[in-house]
């Protein structure tokens, strides 16, 4: 275990370990805080970024944060890590990687053919060094691209998540807050409920509810109802209308036994997914949420700031080519973000990672009623997000979720950031848009009263 030091107005600072220094390096947030593993003061994060700019960036394939031997994650990330990949960047200290990433040479073919050879670590020791900006400017240069029946992470285009959620699944409540996203033009990335109850028929319902819309009404998105993956792999042996399979993953092979997740349970959903061939134009069948904190909440962090842990969980989809990876930012709490702040930096560390990991990052920019933390915290990561090149974002009706009790953007916003930034939803959902008269000519959504698509509302609630 290599001990780390750096002097800093002439006193020593001496960091016992590698986890050691990460996680006296990262900007103040209270879950570090909580866990005792944040730095005593600003001096002593300075001197930690001095220390952490020196290390080479192969230390991190020879020193593991988490034992190799007690952890799949670990494994996995060293067993798939490409060194041919790697060798661009391999002579590289921290530092140096920094100010490579921020350089015309990292350009999106670089940084692709790069990000094999990336391990979470790397990427969350790099981000460590660098302000909000630099964060945009290197994730905005990278484009990750997957698709299902809409095509997700082009330039130009910001797609979105269309979550009608209700407190008991009740399906005029479900069909009120989707007719409201659709008529606003959400709902390209996909149309998610988080189910009240994980009951297999509620689950059922929901998805028969879903799939009958977007076949009735020839939507090119896909559905998904987040529920375990177990009860979605029972549901695709039925032959439940399955489209994403989704699951909340962390960074530790503990966080996700909390989860009741193994690898192994994931490959198998994976291959069932992809089986059933249900895609149009692209067959990437997982859907992952993630969130700072969440190994931490589980005492399974092993020591390791929450930002290095949650940047661990990106290891684990890129195991499966997922369509869509969404950091749920502020939604653990306070506890672990505790006020707009710390929120806003945490969401571009996690896509910033996420991106140089290859991943299509999306988030759900929000915050608990408890945090230090308001509307105007979501407009400014919300633009900051969309500047970066996110290739989604999670939207409510009027950015209020009644069922899961949290703030996030609405469908309005979404609207603001695609005309304030240029920005146009996935290809082909643009095109049915189109076709049922919801553009305006200008890219923008039309106002129509008494479209045909309020026959939603009216079927679902007879």
């Amino acid at each position: 275990m290599s001990v780390h030091t750096a002097t800093l107005g002439g006193e020593r600072y001496r960091f016992a370990s590698l986890a050691r220094l990460l996680a006296a390096a990262s900007p103040e947030r209270s879950g570090d805080r909580l866990a005792g593993l944040a730095a005593d003061d600003a001096r002593q994060r300075v001197a930690a970024r001095w220390a952490l700019a020196e290390v080479p960036l192969a230390a991190f394939l020879t020193e593991p944060l988490i034992p190799y031997e007690s952890d799949d994650v670990t494994r996995l990330i060293l067993d798939t890590h490409d060194r041919a990949a790697f060798a661009p960047v391999a002579a590289l200290t921290v530092g140096e990687f920094r100010e490579w990433l921020l350089s015309e040479a990292a350009d999106a073919p670089a940084l692709a053919a790069l990000a094999p050879g990336l391990t979470p670590e790397m990427t969350a020791a790099v981000s460590k060094l660098m302000g909000n900006a630099d964060l945009v400017a290197v994730a905005r240069k990278v484009r990750v691209v997957t698709a299902f029946r809409s095509t997700i992470g082009l330039p130009g285009r910001l797609a979105t998540r269309l979550q009608p959620n209700h407190p008991t699944d009740d399906p005029a409540g479900v069909a009120a807050a989707l007719l409201d996203g659709l008529l606003l033009g959400s709902g390209d990335a996909v149309i998610g409920i988080n189910p009240a109850t994980d009951s297999p028929k509620a689950v059922r319902d929901l998805l028969d509810l879903l799939d009958g819309v977007i076949r009735r009404y020839a939507i090119p998105t896909q559905s998904c109802v987040l529920c375990h993956v177990t009860t979605s792999i029972d549901l695709m042996a039925s032959g439940a209308p399955v489209d994403l399979v989704f699951q909340s993953i962390a960074g530790t092979q503990a966080a996700n036994a909390s989860f009741g997740v193994t690898l192994g349970l994931l490959d198998e959903a994976h291959q069932a997914a992809r089986a059933l061939g249900r895609g149009t134009v692209g067959n990437h069948v997982m859907y992952f949420e993630t969130g700072q904190g969440s190994a931490l909440s589980a005492g399974a962090h092993h020591g390791v700031d929450q930002q290095t842990v949650e940047a661990r969980a990106y290891a684990v989809a890129r195991r499966y080519d997922p369509l869509l990876v969404n950091t749920v930012v502020g939604f653990i709490g306070p506890e672990y973000l505790y006020d707009g702040r710390q929120i806003l930096r945490a969401a571009l560390e996690d896509h910033f990672c996420g991106k140089l990991l290859g991943l299509p990052m999306g988030l759900d920019i929000c915050y608990t009623n408890h945090a230090d933390a308001d509307d105007d915290d979501i407009a400014t990561m919300l633009t900051m997000l969309g500047v970066a090149g996110a290739s989604f974002v999670i939207c409510t009706p009027g950015g209020d979720d009644i069922m899961l009790n949290y703030q996030s953007a609405s469908y309005h916003d979404a609207l603001y950031l695609r005309e304030v930034l240029g920005l146009r939803p996935a290809p082909e959902f643009e095109a049915w848009l189109e076709s049922i008269g919801l553009l305006d000519g200008r890219g923008g959504i039309r106002e129509v009263e008494g479209h045909p698509l309020t026959a939603i509302g009216r079927g679902l609630a007879a």
